[in-house]
């Protein structure tokens, strides 16, 4: 097992990801730029995976994502909200969905509602099938000893006020609501995560209910609780963006940069990757013409987030196809963001509740560090990174994800000391140099691939080197059991 010292609070790990945009896991660099990848390419557009149902199907007129994606026993299974023609009031119930690779998906029919007369369709039983859902993000937690538990559902819905409610399933299909909710305030959510043995549910606190300091503008807040019954009644404030004082935010309604439904929660272990709603206010405060970006997070604590590039359009949602005539281009993100293969895959949705929509990038490949040339006044060190301290409690293994590497572009991986003194047989001349490209590139120094428990805690230096150094592009460090 491995401890990153960057803050991380969820405990030692099997491996340890240093990406390359989490400033404290790679806290050092100098001559290196940070360049975060898009989801999106301009003039590109990424498929739709889940669309709306045939007539007469419980989705046949809206798919809203506010729900979630979990791999379970190699099956991946989608949590979402359809509405169908045959609601008169036009609610929101929970749909579900499988795949086996992410991008085809399956409807499968439950048998377990009645809708239409018919009870061939693939609603959840949660609260009878009743239209009442607004958000439902669900974790699988197959640690939790009871079976019955061991799917965790968090919930906005009109039954309660639209304050924090829970559901258990033992299968992720027959839901059942403790007598005990609601078990806390109003929030509309989209993050759930299990991290240190302690739940988070995450979302948008939108009029201020819970400190007038912090104005009336969305912004994340978690709540959080260690048996899923009993949470804090206050919030945790985790990320910010809006850009008005509060007491003129109070006047003016949605004109201020703000962040919608908080940020889905990827649980890489010692780092928490997020996806955030960027609301982008207007003067008028008129919501037909707000635009919504989604934004890349990341924490190490589960309760405060921060952006490695402030206000990066991480899927920009301009020339997304399906925009109604009139309406700004607006995204929003689920719960669900996981590696697949070679793959890192994420859902989404156009805001105009039509479709559920796929962003792919080679895996982990979500941002990297390459050499920045410009002419230097004084002179620096050659360009570089060193990560934070890794303590290991067996013999560990090194590897990277990096590209653009070749005859003319390596990375020298060293090794030093946690107070940063270079351990012999590991840096200077006996560092290792990669020089080819791959998503997990074992690191060899000449006495072997293991580091030895023995060293104790380390840090792992990487030195862009060569006549095209600039080339190379570092993603992520992993360091594993070996």
């Amino acid at each position: 097992m491995i401890t990153a010292r960057n803050g991380n609070t969820n405990g030692p790990v099997r491996e340890a990801i240093l990406f390359a945009f989490d400033d404290h896991s790679i806290p050092f660099t100098t001559g290196l730029k940070l360049d975060l990848v898009p989801g999106k390419e301009p003039g590109a557009a990424n498929p739709i995976v889940v669309g709306r149902g045939p007539q007469g199907a419980p989705d046949d007129v809206a798919v809203r994502y506010y729900g979630a994606v979990a791999e379970v026993d190699g099956e991946l299974r989608m949590w979402y909200e359809g509405t169908g023609s045959l609601d008169e009031d036009g609610g929101r119930r929970v749909c579900y969905a499988v795949s086996r690779d992410g991008v085809h998906w399956e409807k499968p029919s439950l048998g377990l509602v009645e809708y239409g007369g018919s009870r061939d369709n693939n609603i959840v039983d949660l609260f009878g099938g009743d239209p009442v859902i607004s958000a439902a993000p669900v974790i699988h937690d197959p640690d939790d000893p009871d079976p019955s538990r061991r799917f965790k559902m968090c919930i906005e819905t009109g039954l309660y006020g639209n304050q924090l409610t829970v559901a258990f399933s033992g299968d992720g299909l027959r839901w059942e609501a403790p007598d005990y909710n609601p078990v806390g305030p109003p929030l509309e959510m989209a993050g759930l995560i299990k991290w240190g043995g302690c739940y988070y549910v995450n979302g948008q606190d939108e009029f201020g209910w819970h400190g007038s300091q912090w104005g009336r503008a969305r912004k994340l807040v978690s709540f959080a609780s260690y048996d899923f019954e009993h949470w804090t009644q206050a919030p945790a404030l985790g990320f910010r963006r809006d850009n008005l004082p509060p007491r003129q935010v109070m006047h003016n309604w949605n004109t201020a940069e703000e962040v919608h439904l908080g940020t889905c929660c990827w649980d890489r272990g010692n780092v928490i990757v997020g996806v955030y709603g960027m609301w982008h206010g207007t003067p008028s405060g008129n919501r037909r013409f707000i635009t919504m970006d989604l934004g890349l997070l990341v924490s190490q604590d589960a309760l405060h987030y921060r952006e490695p590039a402030p206000d990066f359009l991480f899927i920009p949602a301009l020339e997304e196809p399906g925009l109604a005539p009139g309406s700004s281009p607006s995204l929003m993100q689920g719960q669900g963001m996981l590696n697949r293969g070679d793959r890192t895959l994420f859902w989404y949705e156009l805001w105009a509740g039509s479709d559920v929509r796929l962003a792919t990038w080679e895996r982990d490949r979500l941002g990297c560090l390459q050499v920045f040339r410009e002419k230097q006044l004084v002179a620096l060190p050659a360009p570089h990174a060193l990560s934070c301290a890794l303590e290991p409690s067996g013999d560990t293994a090194v590897s990277l994800n990096a590209a653009g590497l070749g005859r003319h572009a390596q990375i020298a991986v060293e090794l030093t000391d946690e107070r940063f003194r270079p351990i012999a047989g590991y840096s200077g001349s006996d560092a290792a140099v990669i020089d080819r490209d791959g998503l997990d590139v074992p690191v060899a120094w000449p006495g072997g691939a293991a580091v030895p428990a023995r060293l104790g805690p380390f840090r792992v230096k990487l030195d862009f080197r060569g006549l095209r150094a600039e080339d190379a592009r570092l993603f992520a460090v992993y360091v594993r059991d070996a």
